[in-house]
């Protein structure tokens, strides 16, 4: 199966279960960009992010044994909710790893959401990987990875099916499309969709100062590590580097990186709010905070973000809109 005919598998597993986000915009923000800003804001999915899509992407595509026996996730918050969600619906056990100073409501909800949350110490350098591979092989878990996963990639990669059809809607069809990024998952999968469905339109992958592995190593040609792994408050897209998966396909299919300040996500989320109604986090508004601030790194009368989560603290917040709205 082409990586592409995964992609529209997935969409049929989802339909029905998945929602489809709109493509919102807004007058204010074009000025502020000095072009046509439309906004796919995905976290108005269930469980405020597309990480909703990847997780129900790979536990549809398991066999009732595997389900039966569990699965396992590590993630800061927002595939951790996406998974635990969608294996709650499915009937199946979920155990999600998480940083420990990850945002209290993402631990929170996840377990609200019926998973058990196994909590480390990501500051101090423990190893998630290592841990999850124990916690797996300890219960017979399966491990569904938060990006360099096909299945993963291919839920992620329905947001480009989307984007596709309602960019040609609004008369695009030629643009960047600047998508938040961690590890590459809902990047790659964004771009795999738009090859086959809208080439026009080039994936940029967004990422927040000081985290920008991907936009370092599509620079060099090579696989760039950060030298943190966390100390930022966009957490959602904090990893080590790009993921073995997703990297080649970000080196063929996209666009330079872009890189945006923490300040910057800030001010993004309180004109979202202001603008468009809309609720994002930090990690969620680096590719808005790209389109409105760094526009001359842009090309094109018309530039497509993806709004990725809004899960955010009300502390975090509120910081947000006391400063910039």
């Amino acid at each position: 199966m082409s990586s592409f005919d995964r992609i529209q598998a997935a969409a049929k597993r989802l339909q029905g279960h998945a929602r489809v986000t709109p493509l919102l915009s807004s007058p204010f923000l074009d000025e502020i960009a000095g072009r046509r800003v439309l906004v796919k804001a995905e976290c108005l999915q269930h469980t405020g992010s597309f990480k909703f899509r990847g997780g129900w992407a790979a536990i549809s595509a398991l066999t009732e044994a595997d389900r039966a026996r569990g699965v396992l996730a590590y993630s800061s918050g927002n595939h951790a909710q996406g998974v635990a969600a969608a294996a709650k619906a499915h009937g199946v056990a979920a155990v999600i790893l998480m940083p420990a100073d990850a945002p209290s409501l993402k631990i929170k909800n996840t377990r609200a959401l019926g998973a058990e949350v196994v909590l480390y110490d990501r500051a101090a350098g423990e190893d998630r990987s290592a841990i999850g591979q124990t916690l797996a092989q300890e219960r017979g878990l399966t491990l569904i990875k938060p990006y360099d996963e096909p299945e993963v990639i291919a839920g992620q990669g329905t947001i480009g099916l989307e984007i596709a059809s309602q960019a040609k809607a609004e008369g695009v069809t030629a643009a960047n499309v600047l998508v938040c990024c961690g590890g590459g998952g809902l990047t790659s999968g964004v771009a795999l969709a738009l090859e086959a469905t809208a080439p026009g339109l080039q994936v940029r992958p967004v990422e927040p100062q000081g985290f920008d592995d991907v936009a370092r190593s599509l620079q060099s040609g090579d696989i760039q590590s950060n030298a943190e792994v966390s100390g930022s408050i966009c957490d959602a897209i904090l990893t080590p580097a790009p993921g073995a998966l997703t990297f080649p396909i970000l080196q063929r299919l996209c666009g330079p990186g872009l890189v945006v300040t923490e300040e910057e996500a800030l001010r993004a989320m309180a004109m979202a709010f202001l603008r468009l109604k809309i609720v994002i986090e930090p990690g969620g508004a680096v590719a808005l905070a790209a389109a409105l601030f760094h526009p001359d790194e842009i090309t094109g009368e018309a530039v497509i973000t993806v709004a990725t989560g809004g899960n955010v603290d009300a502390e975090l917040f509120c910081q947000a809109l006391s400063r910039y709205a």
